[in-house]
């Protein structure tokens, strides 16, 4: 009976997926912002899809093409690229062993999603990129989506180290920003929980936040952000609670150096036995090139295995061990209270995402999120570094239960956040964790940055916190007072300007300066210079101090640059720093790491463009009775098209550190809409 009950949901999901789109409502707001009404899941899936596509199709075919190990035919080497490591990690493969797994209703709105996508297609042959792109199917969607968090969880850096020979041997083996807040009612001023989502990703491309808003009549009414390809929020508000993820650090991935046999390079040991790597050719398809590319994929019982001149590594990650991070997402999409939400999150199918928690019902929750891998505990494996390969005692197979993570739950405080640093350090000092409590193999983080500080000095005491003020604190452009870079600048504003008469100037202007990022500041202009000079000098060193020498240097690249392309010295932050969308550019504050941050890249004229930094930001407050009251601001728009009258209709009220009024209540969206339609129509 059992096993029919199972099978009669699994059709009863599928059935969903016959999708009438006469059934989904698009409506578009002022902003173009897409509100997606249907009555069940799987239809609002469908239209989120149509409307997303509407507004970004050519970055949604970047996933699609993913999913299917075809990247290279639309982005030629760089695609192909991705393409191998897409079937390195064997991401289909374990898509299909865990298929029977997924729940019957999540499925159902994956294919929904997919559909959606293939509708979308086929009525616009013309934006398709490439031929085989489409139909898509569902099990290549989760495909692309394993692959995705395997990149967020390092793999994309991991890789290249291992083939350049920058990883560590073992002797005698041959081998991206964001902030978070809760506020409980006890500390606001209202008496209503509060709750800030901003994220710090790029501002355009794959990986740049879309808004939307999805209403079904089965108990699904959230509003939030999601990347490209998204069937669902990935952080934003229902009417009852909602979250916010920052990228947090831990160990969520290991190396391993195999023992090969020195008789057969296609053998490693383990344990007392020489075991085959298993190996299999695939063939990578590159734009530009009439022949296919051959290449060799091993495996060893770690995972993903490499040769290399060094030696032979396998690497084993829990992300692509564990194909249900959509539906654990799905979970928390439709939480309706806390004990839901956690219930959701005691998946640990998610591999990673500090995770900011808010609700109406008097409760605010921190936990630095993962699927964290039960290591062996013995100190002679440095789990951080390379570990040995040869032996099943560093085999890990299973994984800790969502209790054993660092979290929070309503501290005294009556406040979390998090910046991307220690999980330790989510409150006040009273009621931080601590960190001698959890497993040193797990790798978490320890460290302040220069936004924890701020932070820190902004929610002092016990003093009660508005809404605005909660906003104010959110689009700060202020250093702390004492600097909490990984390496040491202080040489940079003890030199003494009377030793370097040919400098004297330009160090006086920088020491001068309140260390705020304002679009005004001399002092600001001088320091991003002077962060993009050393920032790719020192990345990927040991913290350190820097030099008098070293400080000179820089303070003479600035000058040199200064008078290059702008002439004289007497530069603002706003002169050479930019936000660029389409033919437009702007005049922007905001520096590295300050809470309302921005990172910056060469544009033209020794102008410098903002890339990435403040980008999606969603403010929400919870009231005991009715919807949550819902302020947010993107970058740029809702459409990626530049005749679009969305496609920088945002920017204006970003620059000015402004937002905009969004609602979950669907009469006043219709209400309000700027246009109302079906898919397709």
């Amino acid at each position: 009976m059992k096993k029919l009950f199972i099978i009669f949901l699994f059709l009863q999901g599928r059935a969903w997926a016959q999708i009438d789109p006469a059934r989904i409502t698009i409506a578009r707001d002022s902003f173009g912002v897409p509100h997606i009404f249907a009555p069940t899941d799987p239809e609002v899936a469908y239209g989120l899809a149509w409307a997303h596509a509407e507004d970004d199709f050519a970055n949604i075919q970047l996933l699609v093409l993913t999913g299917k190990a075809q990247l290279g035919t639309v982005l030629g080497k760089a695609g192909a690229r991705v393409d191998y490591v897409v079937q390195l990690l064997r991401c289909r493969e374990l898509v299909d062993e865990q298929w029977s797994t997924l729940s019957p209703d999540f499925v159902a709105l994956v294919s929904g999603y997919v559909e959606g996508l293939n509708a979308y297609a086929k009525a616009h042959p013309r934006e398709v990129k490439h031929k085989k792109a489409f139909p898509f199917n569902e099990k290549e969607y989760l495909t692309s989506v394993v692959f995705s968090l395997s990149v967020f969880c390092g793999v994309d850096k991991l890789l290249p180290q291992i083939l350049d020979g920058r990883v560590a041997t073992i002797p005698g083996f041959q081998t991206e920003g964001s902030n978070a807040f809760a506020i409980h009612p006890s500390r606001s001023r209202s008496g209503e929980a509060f709750l800030v989502i901003n994220a710090h990703q790029p501002l355009e491309g794959p990986a740049a936040f879309y808004e939307a808003h999805v209403q079904s009549e089965q108990g699904w009414n959230m509003l939030g952000g999601l990347f490209p390809g998204g069937c669902l929020i990935f952080h934003g508000t229902n009417e009852n609670l909602g979250w916010a993820h920052t990228v947090n650090n831990q160990d969520k991935i290991d190396l391993f150096e195999l023992q090969m046999n020195p008789q057969n390079s296609n053998q490693y040991k383990f344990d007392d036995q020489w075991l085959d790597l298993e190996t299999r050719k695939v063939k990578l398809k590159v734009k530009g090139i009439p022949i296919s590319i051959n290449k060799k994929l091993f495996w060893s019982r770690y995972g993903a295995t490499l040769k290399t001149k060094r030696g032979t590594f396998s690497i084993r990650l829990p992300a692509n061990m564990d194909c249900r991070a959509l539906e654990e997402w799905y979970r928390m999409n439709k939480a309706r209270n806390f004990t839901e939400f956690y219930r959701a999150l005691s998946m640990t199918s998610l591999p990673m995402f500090n995770i900011t928690y808010a609700d109406r019902y008097d409760t605010i929750f921190y936990i630095s999120n993962g699927k964290m891998p039960l290591r062996n505990p013995n100190p002679k494996y440095n789990w951080r570094g390379t570990v040995p390969g040869n032996v099943s005692a560093t085999l890990w197979t299973k994984f800790k239960p969502i209790t054993e993570l660092p979290q929070y739950i309503n501290p005294h405080s009556g406040y979390l956040f998090n910046t991307n640093h220690s999980p330790f350090l989510a409150t006040d000092s009273a009621d931080n964790l601590d960190k001698n409590k959890f497993d040193p193999n797990d790798g978490y983080e320890l460290f302040r940055n220069n936004r924890s500080q701020r932070v820190n000095e902004l929610i002092p005491g016990n003093d009660l916190i508005s809404f605005d003020q909660l906003k104010s604190i959110k689009f700060d452009l202020q250093y702390p007072q004492q600097l909490q870079f990984p390496y040491d600048i202080d040489s940079m504003f003890l030199l003494d300007e009377n030793e370097y008469p040919s400098l004297k100037d330009i160090i006086s202007k920088f020491h001068q300066w309140n260390r705020k990022a304002d679009v005004d500041s001399k002092g600001a202009a001088i320091f991003l210079l002077a962060y993009s000079y050393l920032a790719p000098k020192l990345i990927g060193s040991p913290p350190r101090k820097i030099t008098k020498a070293e400080a000179v240097e820089t303070y003479q690249y600035v000058q040199d640059y200064m008078i290059k392309y702008f002439g004289n010295i007497d530069q603002k932050l706003g002169d050479i720093q930019e936000l660029v969308r389409g033919n437009e550019a702007r005049s922007a504050g905001g520096l590295p790491d300050v809470l309302a941050a921005e990172y910056t890249a060469p544009y033209k004229n020794g102008m410098r463009q903002i890339v990435q930094g403040d980008a999606y930001i969603c403010l929400v407050g919870y009231p005991k009775t009715g919807l949550p009251f819902i302020e947010s601001i993107n970058a740029f728009g809702a459409s990626n098209h530049p005749d679009s009258p969305h496609y920088k209709d945002q920017m204006p009220l970003f620059l000015q550190q402004k937002t905009k009024h969004m609602t979950l209540n669907k009469n006043e969206v219709l209400k309000n809409a700027e246009r109302i339609y079906h898919p397709g129509k």
